[in-house]
C-alpha cells in the first residue's frame, strides 16, 4: 500500500486544469498555489468495442474491492454525461465526449460495461469514430480515464 491506496487504484487529479494522471505530490509551496484535488478511482483494464449502434467500453478490475468501488461510482455516477481522456506521459492525447450519445453503464462480473448509443446515422458514425480513437490511443500505450459528469470513475490501459 503505497500513498493510502491499494496497488487496484490509480490516481487522477481533477483541478480545474484538467485532468492528469500522476503520484501524489506533497503539500503546497508557499506562493506556488493550492495542492492538487486528487482522488483514488479503480484501476482497471479497458477493452472498446464497436457495436451497431454504437460502442461498448468493458472495464475489467483485478480484484473484487477495485470491482465493488467501480460499480458503486457507477451507480451512483452514470446519469451524467459519459467522457474519456487518453494521456501519455501526463499529457492529454485526445477527449472524447460523448454528449451526443445514450451512455447506460451495467455491472459485469469482474467490472462494468458502459454501453454508449446513438439512434442518429451521423452521430452513430461520430461515436464509432471516438471508439476508434480511445481503442488506437490505449493500445499506443496512454492511459484512459473513463469519467461520468466530470468524474472518474476508472482509469487504465488496453488489453493488446
Amino acid at each position: 500500500m503505497a500513498n493510502g491506496l491499494t496497488m487496484g487504484s490509480g490516481l487522477a487529479d481533477r483541478t480545474a486544469s484538467g485532468l492528469h494522471h500522476g503520484a501524489a505530490q506533497g503539500p503546497a509551496q508557499h506562493g506556488v498555489g493550492p495542492a492538487p484535488a486528487w482522488c483514488a478511482v479503480p484501476r482497471c483494464t479497458l477493452r472498446f468495442e464497436k457495436c451497431a449502434d454504437g460502442f461498448k467500453i468493458h472495464c475489467e478490475c483485478p480484484d473484487q474491492a477495485s470491482c465493488g468501488t467501480l460499480q458503486n461510482l457507477c451507480r451512483s455516477l452514470a446519469e451524467g454525461m459519459c467522457s474519456c481522456a487518453c494521456t501519455k506521459n501526463g499529457i492529454c492525447v485526445a477527449q472524447c465526449n460523448l454528449c451526443f450519445c445514450s451512455c447506460t453503464c451495467e455491472a459485469t462480473a469482474k467490472g462494468v460495461c458502459i454501453t454508449c448509443r446513438s439512434g442518429d446515422k451521423d452521430c452513430c458514425k461520430l461515436t464509432q469514430g471516438c471508439c476508434e480513437c480511445l481503442a488506437a490511443c490505449c493500445q499506443a500505450g496512454c492511459a484512459c480515464t473513463v469519467c461520468f459528469g466530470g468524474v472518474p470513475v476508472c482509469c487504465g490501459t488496453c488489453v493488446c
